[in-house]
Order: structure tokens, then C-alpha cells, then sequence
């Protein structure tokens, strides 16, 4: 009886019963409160051999349902226009959203998003429904387009994985995920038979990929890092010696920004007996894919090597409002996707067909406003912050680990989820990270240190709760809780 009165009081909300103008937020509503949920409860698996401890394992941790705050779509009343009500109320709700917006944008340091840019300057361009549908670098009959800025834009990305503009084809992505699922289905159609392979810490993309191409898809194992481990590779190899093989390589992983040895990945096909004409290699740069130029003594990703596609998001370190991605392959690959359109006048070889034409040009903005020698400088001040942090935490006695190529810091899993959401931190089991990103200052980093030193005085209070063991997940040298201080 409950359930119903709930479902009714829902629909009434819903349908705007009652008469009046809803009102979405409270007079007192605080964006910057997050609201407490309770810890998942904490599982323990008894293993039969008392030789083995406890494991800990954590349920995942969801989100709240939208649905109880999202902003209904109400009719307007007759006399709207004379009473401008519903324009008013519009404006205030936008006006607080903004607030929230802002606050929010405070307390963010999980997610590799670079939140530190000024687009005012194409304002003028937001009445234009710029749409690029179709090649990229052939016109279709709509008009309004942005295919100048946007092939400027690949020609750049061209210049900086070295392949020279008559020999590839690319497009500019509505998101990384796009760029993943291109590359990979540009291997499947280049070797139909070939087996997919990934390391278990590959982008969640990739393996979704390989279940909407029905693709067989193998899990190469990693080491503590997160690097791909190659010996584990070679086996796997080794056993599907008679199918192509079609290898994504991380330039960067999700959660700890480990970057795989892509020279020693194609050594070891080649010394498997995969020559160049029998495996397929997407590197998936989401992040570390326009860094990784400008940070020393580290390998380079380039199409002189024999890889077949490079994808990375516009909208994490270049920044941008939207999300965007950049995805490049070889033009002697294309061929087997692409097909005219009579529709449009045009080719396609793309996975969405219609493009944001307006990501090309903020793009473009942002790389002509700082060229390579103002990201060099942005990827100096990331790298050097991420150390910053790095020993921040180890002098506050909390295990942490940094990948020498990254400015991705991994430190055990608060035991809060409140904290966890006010920073907005990405988790994994039992350890969390912070990306320090070009919008990430000293301030904010000393913010954040600051009170999880304060709320871990209060989690692990002396003699009773410690703080986790990590160093299944982060090595034994990074962990410093008691048994590996």
C-alpha cells in the first residue's frame, strides 16, 4: 500500500497535479551539500584455507536515482505570454543551476577533465546549428558546416603522430568512447577473423566494443603498474596463433594512467610470428594521447610505427564544454567503411553520422591560442603537481603511487563516500585517484590534503580502526599501512 501512494505522489509530480507552478528547488537549497548515503556494507569472504586472510570486498558504490531531482517539462499556461511567469521561472532555475555548477567545478579532482578555459569569444557562433555530417574532408550539400576547422584540427593531430596528410583519414568524435569504437571496428574490418585483445585494465570502452562487433575478445593480464604485461600476452598470443590479432594499447589506463610499452607490445608479436600484415594496433590516447608528446623520455606514439588508428578525448586535457575526440587511421584502412551517400553529397565512414560542428572549432581555438610549446608547459605544471601531491600524501602517512609517465596519483579509498563525492573522486576497490589536471592548483591540492588529514583522524582513530592494505592493489613499496611501513 506504501509502494502505491508513492507511485501516485510521483505521478502527481510528474503531471504537475495540485495547480500552481512547481517549485523545483527549495527556497533553502544548497547545491554544495551532498547528501550522506550509508557505506556499502563490507563483504567477508572466509577463505577454507586458514592460511589465507580475510579479503575485503566492496559492493559498488551507485549514484542516486536522477529521477528524484530531475526538472520536469510543464506546459505553459494560456496567458504566458503577457505574464512572462514561466520565463522567470526558467531564468531562476538556470540561475541556480549555474551555482551549482560552480560549486561543483570547486571540489573536482577524479575525473581527467581539464576545466580551465574561456570560449567567450565564440559566443557568436551559438546560434548556428553547425552540423558535420558525413566525411570530413568532403562537402555535403548542408551548408552549414565547420569541415575547414575541423580538418585543420587532424592536420595538426597528423603532424604530431607523424603521418603525413595524404596518408591518413580521421574525423573529430562527439567522445572518447567514439574514438575507441572506430579504431577497434577498423581492425575488425581489416582482419573480419581477428581476435581482439585488451589488458583487464583497459578503458570499460574497448570491451564494450568487442561485444557489439561480436568480436572474441582475450584479457591480457597487467602488471602492478597497470602497464600490459607482455609475457602474459605472449601466451595468449600463442594460443591463437592461427587468427589475426587486434590489440588495443593504452596510452594511459582509466584508473591508475599506466602507460603500456607499445615497442615491446609489437617486439612480441613480431617474435611470435605476427608480421605486420597479421595484427591490427588502436591506441587509445584519451588523456595521455597529447601529453605524452611532451614529456620526456617517453615513448613515442607514432605512425611510423606499424599501428593502424590513434584516438584521444578533445574534452580532458585540451578542454572543452562538450565532450569531443579526436580518432586518426591510416587512409589505405578507410576503404573497407567508407560509402557514398547520395543523401548528402558526401562519403561516410563515421559511426555517428551527424557531428557537432561545434567542437571542431573550439578545438582549433585552443590549439591555435597554445600551440606545443603552451602544452608542453600545461603537461610541466601537471606532472610537477601530481609529484606535489604525491608527497603530500606519503608524508601524511597515506599510501599512495605514481606512474612515472602520469600525473595520475592513486591512494587508498577514503572511507567516506560523503568525502568521495564532495571531491568527486573516481574509486576502484579499495583505492581512489586524483587527475591533475591544467585546472588543478597548489590551493586546491592543499584544500583537499587538508581535510582528508582531518577526516582521517577521525576514520581511523588510535587504537581502534587502521588505515587499509593496499599493496594488492598498488605494490608492497607504495603501501605504508602497518604490516608494510
Amino acid at each position: 500500500m506504501a509502494q502505491i501512494v508513492q507511485v501516485e505522489a510521483f505521478a502527481k509530480h510528474v503531471n504537475g497535479v495540485g495547480g500552481g507552478m512547481q517549485e523545483i528547488f527549495p527556497n533553502d537549497f544548497d547545491p554544495a551539500t551532498v547528501v550522506p548515503e550509508p557505506l556499502p556494507p563490507v563483504v567477508l569472504v572466509d577463505e577454507a584455507n586458514e592460511t589465507k586472510q580475510k579479503i575485503c570486498e566492496r559492493e559498488i558504490v551507485l549514484g542516486k536515482n536522477v529521477h528524484t531531482t530531475c526538472l520536469e517539462v510543464t506546459e505553459p499556461e494560456a496567458n504566458d505570454d503577457f505574464t512572462g511567469d514561466k520565463e522567470a521561472y526558467m531564468a531562476g532555475i538556470l540561475a541556480r543551476y549555474r551555482k551549482s555548477l560552480m560549486e561543483r567545478t570547486k571540489y573536482h579532482l577524479g575525473y581527467p577533465y581539464n576545466l580551465d578555459f574561456d570560449y567567450g569569444a565564440l559566443g557568436q557562433l551559438q546560434h548556428f546549428s553547425i552540423n558535420n555530417l558525413g566525411d570530413p574532408f568532403i562537402e555535403s550539400n548542408y551548408g552549414v558546416h565547420s569541415r575547414q576547422f575541423e580538418v585543420g584540427v587532424l592536420d595538426w593531430f597528423a603532424r604530431l603522430w607523424e603521418i603525413e596528410r595524404n596518408d591518413y583519414w580521421g574525423y573529430i568524435t562527439n567522445c572518447g568512447t567514439e574514438g575507441n569504437l572506430h579504431g577497434i571496428l577498423v581492425g575488425r574490418e581489416v582482419f573480419p577473423d581477428g581476435i581482439l585483445y585488451a589488458s583487464r585494465e583497459s578503458h570499460y570502452s574497448i570491451f564494450k566494443a568487442a561485444r557489439m562487433y561480436r568480436m572474441e575478445c582475450v584479457k591480457v593480464d597487467t602488471l602492478m603498474s597497470g602497464e600490459i604485461d607482455c609475457d602474459d600476452f605472449k601466451v595468449k598470443l600463442l594460443a591463437n596463433k592461427d587468427k589475426p590479432a587486434i590489440i588495443n594499447v593504452n596510452i594511459g589506463t582509466t584508473v591508475k594512467g599506466a602507460v603500456d610499452d607499445l615497442d615491446l607490445v609489437i617486439k612480441t608479436l613480431e617474435e611470435n610470428g605476427f608480421k605486420q600484415d597479421r595484427f591490427y594496433i588502436h591506441c587509445d590516447g584519451a588523456l595521455f594521447g597529447l601529453m605524452m608528446p611532451f614529456v620526456k623520455r617517453a615513448p613515442k606514439v607514432s605512425f611510423k610505427k606499424p599501428i593502424g588508428s590513434v584516438s584521444v578525448s578533445g574534452h580532458k586535457f585540451v578542454g572543452c564544454p562538450m565532450p569531443c575526440g579526436v580518432q586518426l587511421t591510416r587512409m589505405e584502412h578507410i576503404n573497407a567503411l567508407s560509402r557514398n551517400v547520395e543523401y548528402l553529397a558526401s562519403r561516410d565512414a563515421t559511426i555517428m553520422g551527424s557531428r557537432n560542428g561545434h567542437a571542431p572549432i573550439f578545438l582549433w581555438y585552443t590549439l591555435n591560442r597554445k600551440g606545443y610549446k603552451g602544452f608542453q608547459k600545461e603537461v610541466q605544471k601537471c606532472v610537477r603537481n601530481a609529484h606535489y601531491l604525491k608527497g603530500r600524501l606519503l608524508d601524511a602517512g597515506i599510501s599512495v603511487m605514481l606512474n612515472e609517465l602520469s600525473s595520475t596519483v592513486v591512494f587508498e579509498r577514503p572511507q567516506d563516500e560523503e568525502f568521495v563525492r564532495r571531491w568527486q573522486l573516481a574509486c576502484q576497490g579499495n583505492i581512489a585517484h586524483v587527475v591533475v589536471m591544467p585546472n588543478v592548483t597548489i590551493d586546491k591540492l592543499d584544500d583537499f590534503l587538508n581535510e582528508l588529514v582531518e577526516k582521517r583522524s577521525t576514520w581511523y582513530k588510535a587504537g581502534k580502526d587502521q588505515p587499509p592494505c593496499v599493496a594488492a592493489d598498488i605494490g608492497n613499496e607504495n603501501c605504508i599501512c602497518a604490516l608494510h611501513k
